[in-house]
C-alpha cells in the first residue's frame, strides 16, 4: 500500500473515531434527540453543578443546563433541567425535584419522582415542586449530638453501677438496716414473728367484720327489727350493691339531671318516693336517645351520722333506678347506681341532699361494679326479694 493511501486510511478512521465521539457525547448530552426544559427552585444546591444529571426513576434522563442564582436575598435559587422527551408521560404537575448524592460522598444528582395518573401533564418552561437537600454538615452535627448525649449515658451508668456495688459491699459487711436483715439471723426471725403476727391480726379483724355484716343482715329480717329498715325504703344491703359502681368515669356526661332528694323523699332519712312524676324528664330522655349507659348518684347533706346516710344514698338510688327501669323502656344494664353518702355540695336543704343522673356517650369506659362481701352476697341470693318502693304513694 502506498503511502498516500495510507494517510488516507488513518483519515478516514480517524474522522469515524471523531464522529462516535461526538455521538456519544451528544446522547448523553441530549445535543441530537428532541428534548423539552423544566425548573425546580432550591434555598441551596448542595454542590449540584451545571452538566449535572437528571434522573427520573433512577434512569439518567436529562441534564442540568444552567443553574441561576437569585436576584436578592430571600429568592431561591433556579435550577433549569433539559430533559428527554420520553419522560413527558411520568412527569406530571405533582412531581418532586430533589437534590439527592452518589453514595455518602459521591457526586450530586437531581432527582424527578413520578407523577400521578389523573394530574396534567408538565409543559416546557414549567416550575416544579422541589424538597430541600440533605447536608452532610448537619447531618454530621445531628450525629455529633447523638454521640455526647450517648457518652452522657454511658457516664451516668457508669456512675450507677458504682453506687451499686458501693451499697452491695455495705450490705455484705453488715452496715445499715438492709445489711442487718441479711447477716443478723436473729434480727430476720423476729421480723418474720412479727409479721406473721400481724397477719393473724389482720385475719381476725376481717372474720369481725363478715360477723358483724352477717349479723346486721340478720337484724334486717328478724320480725321486730324487719320495720324499722323497711320504713326506710330498704330491706338488704346486699341488694343496694346490686347495680353500683365503685366511682364516676373520667369522661364528662353529655346530659345531667338534678331533683333535690326533698322535692322526691318522703323524710330526711327514707328512701320512699313521694314525687316519681318528677324524673320523668330524665325517664324519656334515657328511652328516647342513645347513650353509653348512665349513673344515679345520691348524695346527703353534712348533717347526721356517716355510715347511716351512706347507706341511705345507696338505697335511694336503687328505688330511683327501680322506678326508671319499670316505668321507661331501656336496657336496664345501662343503668348503674352510686350512693355518695355526705357531700359538702349535696343542697341546702337542711341536709336531704340530691339526686343526679349523669348520662355518658357510648364508648364511655365503664368503672367496675362495687364489690360486695361474701357474706352480704350469699345472704341476699337466699332471703326472698326486696319490696321495693320506688311505687310506694305519696302520704
Amino acid at each position: 500500500m502506498s503511502r498516500a493511501a495510507r494517510l488516507g486510511a488513518f483519515i478516514v478512521i480517524t474522522l469515524a473515531i471523531l464522529v462516535a465521539g461526538i455521538f456519544i457525547i451528544g446522547s448523553k448530552e441530549y445535543l441530537f434527540s428532541s428534548t423539552y426544559q423544566l425548573k425546580a427552585q432550591f434555598d441551596n444546591v448542595a454542590g449540584l453543578d451545571a452538566g449535572g444529571d437528571v434522573r427520573v426513576g433512577g434512569v439518567h434522563s436529562g441534564t442540568v443546563s444552567s443553574i441561576v442564582l437569585p436576584h436578592k436575598p430571600g429568592e431561591q435559587v433556579t435550577v433549569v433541567m433539559d430533559l428527554s422527551k420520553s419522560t413527558h408521560e411520568i412527569i406530571k404537575q405533582d412531581s418532586v425535584a430533589t437534590i439527592e448524592t452518589e453514595g455518602l460522598l459521591g457526586n450530586q444528582y437531581l432527582a424527578i419522582s413520578f407523577g400521578s395518573a389523573g394530574k396534567a401533564d408538565v409543559r416546557n418552561g414549567d416550575t416544579i415542586a422541589s424538597q430541600p437537600p440533605l447536608e452532610m454538615s448537619a447531618l454530621l452535627q445531628k450525629t455529633s449530638g447523638i454521640l455526647d448525649s450517648s457518652q452522657q449515658a454511658i457516664q451516668n451508668a457508669t456512675r450507677a453501677t458504682a453506687n451499686l456495688d458501693s451499697i452491695s459491699a455495705k450490705i455484705n459487711t453488715g452496715q445499715g438496716t438492709v445489711g442487718a436483715l441479711v447477716n443478723d439471723k436473729q434480727l430476720y426471725n423476729n421480723l418474720e414473728q412479727t409479721t406473721s403476727s400481724m397477719q393473724a391480726t389482720m385475719v381476725q379483724a376481717q372474720t369481725g367484720v363478715t360477723d358483724f355484716a352477717e349479723n346486721m343482715e340478720a337484724l334486717k329480717h328478724n320480725f321486730f327489727l324487719r320495720g324499722y329498715f323497711k320504713k326506710r325504703g330498704y330491706e338488704d344491703s346486699g341488694e343496694l350493691a346490686q347495680n353500683a359502681i365503685d366511682r364516676l368515669p373520667e369522661t364528662a356526661p353529655t346530659k345531667e339531671f338534678t331533683y333535690p332528694a326533698k322535692q322526691l323523699f318522703d323524710k330526711q332519712d327514707s328512701a320512699k318516693l313521694k314525687n316519681q312524676k318528677s324524673l320523668s324528664a330524665g325517664g324519656e330522655f334515657l328511652a328516647n336517645n342513645q347513650f353509653g349507659f348512665a349513673v344515679i348518684v345520691a348524695s346527703s347533706g353534712m348533717e347526721g351520722d356517716t355510715q347511716k346516710d351512706l347507706v341511705l344514698t345507696q338505697a335511694r338510688a336503687m328505688v330511683v333506678r327501680e322506678y326508671l327501669v319499670e316505668n321507661f323502656g331501656f336496657d336496664d344494664s345501662q343503668l348503674k347506681t352510686l350512693g355518695m353518702g355526705k357531700q359538702a355540695d349535696a343542697g341546702s336543704d337542711a341536709g336531704w341532699g340530691t339526686v343526679q343522673i349523669f348520662i355518658y356517650p357510648a364508648g364511655t369506659e365503664m368503672p367496675p361494679n362495687k364489690q360486695i362481701p361474701a357474706a352480704i352476697q350469699s345472704k341476699t341470693t337466699s332471703d326472698q326479694p326486696v319490696q321495693a318502693s320506688a311505687n310506694a304513694k305519696p302520704n
